[in-house]
């Protein structure tokens, strides 16, 4: 992001930068930590501030004010922030607040992850729209310099309109004045996040963290919506609307093939090594470069007690067949044992049918204990239907795979994630 342009006669926001600052200023940016005050500013806000437990904030100077992004390489959200932005530029712990919401405005209204510019040529007109669907939710809580309906070039455009509908407006005005030979330079005026990175998203090859990032999304606010309803339902200064928006566009379930890309995703290790051939980013031809080989090692038991189904079975077999396309898997079979002698290593790029190899009873701590016993997994899936008692801890991230109607009445309670998968029945 960069500082905001407009048009000759327009007064331009100008942001602290740290040469500038005084002794006590800097101080200030010194001492200034996002994630220390967070909770004093978002105490009033239930909602969002459900919503930033599951934000990673990195601090910044490469950005002058702050935003919100995908980190792909584990399909994470990340609030990023300039301390100097917020500690000096920003006044008052009031506009700190509207910042913050704003960002987690462009989450909860899915400006990152869905509703994307339609034509990269278009971003910038984009950003300003998207600023100004949100901002008509913060109208006394940002500085004056950021863009606003009914405030300065914007003045003759209604509040609390979509993304859509602003853009479709601006665009309209932009034409216009093009068509008098004014010129565009006014639509500019007052953007003050950083939606640079959102470009990141937008290649095609990257579409499917897109869509990783959207389920996760998804879990993230109905995981805030959770936590709002059992604590007596306070949601803060969000609307009315936009509360019945969220709750309608939740109301859908979950992507389970995402979610166990994502799962994939998030257990990659990076394997570094150096390399002559790439240029160092901090040291350029003084010291080499880093390559990195990113490999996931997931170790996917699957339950072949007799009370897990055949269509639970080969759906579950049918995405594998996917997988494999991005990962190496270590199959564990299992029912009240392990069954070792039918473990096997399901390369990449190979395709292989469902099977059924046992038939007993369910005893989660078997694959468990076999799992914890190779240190060289990163991550364990688990299909089964739940129906067994609560296993013993796993030393690495797990995830439990099961049917909608086992999710809803699981035999015991955990707060690792259930991801319930649709099951199409052969007849």
């Amino acid at each position: 992001m960069g500082r905001t342009k407009g048009s000759k006669n327009k007064q331009l926001p100008v942001f602290a930068q740290a040469k500038d600052l005084t002794v006590e200023e800097k101080q200030l940016v010194k001492d200034y930590d996002l994630n220390l005050s967070i909770y004093r500013l978002l105490i009033n806000e239930p909602f969002f501030a459900a919503i930033s437990r599951q934000i990673d904030k990195v601090p910044t100077s490469s950005i002058p004010t702050a935003g919100v992004t995908v980190n792909p390489d584990n399909c994470n959200f990340v609030l990023y922030y300039n301390p100097t932005f917020f500690a000096v530029t920003l006044k008052n712990d009031k506009q700190r607040l509207g910042a913050i919401k704003h960002e987690f405005y462009h989450l909860i209204l899915e400006h990152v992850t869905t509703r994307i510019p339609p034509d990269k040529k278009e971003n910038k007109l984009w950003n300003i729209s998207a600023d100004l669907a949100i901002n008509s939710y913060l109208q006394d809580e940002l500085p004056e310099f950021c863009c606003f309906p009914g405030k300065t070039v914007f003045k003759d455009l209604p509040g609390f309109q979509s993304t859509e509908w602003y853009f479709a407006e601006l665009k309209k005005k932009q034409q216009e004045q093009k068509e008098k030979g004014e010129g565009e330079g006014e639509g500019d005026q007052g953007q003050f996040d950083d939606h640079s990175k959102w470009d990141d998203l937008s290649d095609q090859e990257k579409e499917a963290i897109r869509g990783i990032a959207k389920e996760k999304l998804k879990h993230i606010l109905r995981k805030a919506v959770k936590e709002v309803t059992a604590s007596g339902n306070n949601w803060g200064s969000i609307s009315a609307e936009t509360k019945q928006d969220l709750l309608r566009r939740l109301e859908g379930g979950v992507d389970w093939k995402k979610v166990l890309r994502w799962f994939v995703k998030v257990s990659q290790r990076a394997d570094k090594s150096s390399s002559i051939r790439r240029i160092n980013k901090r040291f350029a031809y003084i010291h080499p470069g880093k390559r990195v080989n990113r490999q996931a090692n997931i170790a996917i038991s699957i339950d072949q007690s007799g009370s897990v189904s055949d269509d639970l079975l080969c759906a579950f077999f049918a995405e594998l067949n996917n997988l494999a396309d991005i990962a190496t898997f270590t199959v564990i079979p299992f029912d009240s044992e392990v069954i070792e002698s039918e473990v096997f290593i399901w390369k990449k790029k190979e395709n292989k049918p469902w099977k059924r190899v046992a038939c007993g009873g369910t005893d989660f701590d078997a694959p468990t204990r076999f799992v914890n016993g190779k240190p060289i997994f990163d991550g364990h899936i688990v299909l089964t239907d739940l129906c067994a008692p609560r296993p013993i801890p796993s030393k690495c991230q797990r995830l439990w795979m099961t049917s909608r109607e086992c999710a809803s009445q699981p035999y015991f309670q955990t707060n690792e994630r259930i991801v319930a998968i649709e099951i199409k029945s052969k007849e």
